[in-house]
């Protein structure tokens, strides 16, 4: 189904502007990057259903790279395929390669300032209350999913974690694997149907 050319435009321009105010206004990495792409693209402009977001964070979280440029890469493409990926992309890197080109170039200027110390102590501060925040709002809803295979992998991976330090990608990389083996287990089910 083609879209006019200024819808087309428009779309393009709303995925660029969107990642790169986000990108641009967000502190505290990918984390935080993905619960504001889930407010902008998800609650306010409708394009992506929020249990879908939830599995294209899911799925950005768990690939190799930053996370930022993964829930780009991934919204861009459901949104508007290739031409969206790239504006998506670029709206998502620009800010980051300007604010970083500015501070190395003013870098001994504010590098023993006190008020950009305490600036940074309190954006660790806020950064850490909104990664809990993404944490709970994602549990909530696996646990809306009403299953107790999922509510279990939650509990299971929060104590290997937390209790007996065990590295995250070990956890994700053991959480694909479920996933493949119960969509393989699945499929073959259905088939004998």
């Amino acid at each position: 189904m083609s879209r006019p050319r200024e819808k087309r435009i428009n779309v393009l321009w709303m995925l660029f502007s969107g990642m790169f105010y986000i990108s641009a206004f967000t502190f505290g990495g990918g984390f935080v990057i993905a619960t504001f792409v889930k407010k902008k693209f998800s609650e306010e402009l409708g394009w992506i259903s929020e249990s879908e977001m939830l599995d294209l964070i899911a799925l950005a979280q768990s690939a190799p790279g930053a996370i930022a440029v993964n829930v780009a890469i991934i919204v861009g493409w459901k949104v508007f395929g290739l031409p969206g990926m790239v504006a998506s992309v670029f709206g998502t890197i620009l800010p980051p390669m300007i604010i970083i080109t500015i501070v190395s170039i003013i870098y001994n200027l504010i590098a023993d300032n006190v008020f950009v110390a305490l600036f940074l102590k309190g954006m660790q501060a806020g950064v850490a209350a909104i990664i809990i925040s993404v944490s709970i709002d994602l549990a909530i809803k696996v646990i809306k999913e009403k299953s107790i295979l999922y509510d279990l992998l939650i509990i299971i991976a929060f104590v290997l974690s937390f209790y007996f330090k065990v590295n995250v990608v070990i956890l994700i990389l053991s959480a694909l694997l479920l996933a493949v083996v119960l969509a393989v287990a699945g499929r073959r089910k259905e088939a004998l149907r």
